[in-house]
């Protein structure tokens, strides 16, 4: 067991992103007290990269570079990572399009690459590794389920013409109107759709062309479920005759 200590929050609210991504980062939640290993083996579902060959740096907000998490039994609080961070997961196996164009392809059948011995694929396979170890990918799969089933029981727990609070880490409070609750095309998952009290929004109901509600522009806005709350949260009074 490592002998390293966590000493504040048990949670940390961090973006993935990984090397040639295209598209946003991917904003998750995760336990300060797992792993580095353990780490890895999360960022693998989401970013497809392999815990074997990935390297897992740390940018602040900024995006000036800290650190990398290179100790495996080490625990992730124990590096100074804190909310908003960004993890950039670089998989050494990939080559972007660019850099392959660049080199002579070598191509062999999938019956012909089942028979070496010298391949990820065997090495891996060999030392129940990655998606060969049955085991841990039954536990990942579960894991990734109960976060679903979470998401989905807190998007649930929200109504259109809600009044909520919205609490972004690393933002200030803002008090909105829930007007949409459900998956959406511009990206995966649950989503909650808002209109704010004021102008602080990013769009009018509308994403890609798509539109998901109705309100002015600049008071609309997409939150993940569980920075939501839900209460009663009336509209404050804005005094503008008010003298300074």
């Amino acid at each position: 067991m490592s002998d390293y200590k966590i000493i504040t929050s048990d949670f940390i609210n961090l973006s993935i992103t990984t090397s040639g991504q295209q598209t946003a980062s991917i904003e998750r939640r995760f336990q300060k007290g797992i792993t580095i290993d353990d780490f890895k083996g999360k960022l693998e579902l989401l970013t497809g990269g392999n815990p074997l060959t990935m390297t897992v740096e740390v940018y602040d907000k900024n995006d000036s570079f800290v650190c990398r998490l290179d100790d495996g039994q080490r625990l992730l609080g124990s590096y100074s990572i804190d909310d908003g961070m960004r993890i950039h997961v670089v998989d050494n196996f990939s080559r972007t399009e660019e850099d392959l164009s660049k080199i002579e392809k070598f191509e062999i059948s999938e019956e012909e690459y089942a028979k070496r011995s010298d391949t990820v694929k065997a090495f891996l396979a060999k030392n129940k590794l990655g998606k060969y170890n049955e085991e841990d990918m039954k536990r990942k799969a579960e894991e990734k389920l109960r976060e679903e089933q979470a998401e989905k029981a807190a998007a649930e727990a929200c109504k259109v013409g809600d009044r909520c609070e919205v609490c972004v880490p690393n933002q200030p409070k803002r008090r909105a109107t829930i007007m949409y609750v459900g998956k959406t095309e511009f990206k995966d998952g649950w989503w909650i759709g808002v209109k704010y009290d004021e102008p602080l929004g990013k769009n009018d109901g509308t994403v890609n062309g798509k539109k998901y509600f109705e309100c002015l522009p600049k008071y609309g806005g997409f939150i993940k479920p569980s920075h939501i709350k839900v209460g009663d949260f009336p509209e404050e009074e804005f005094d503008l005759d008010e003298e300074l």
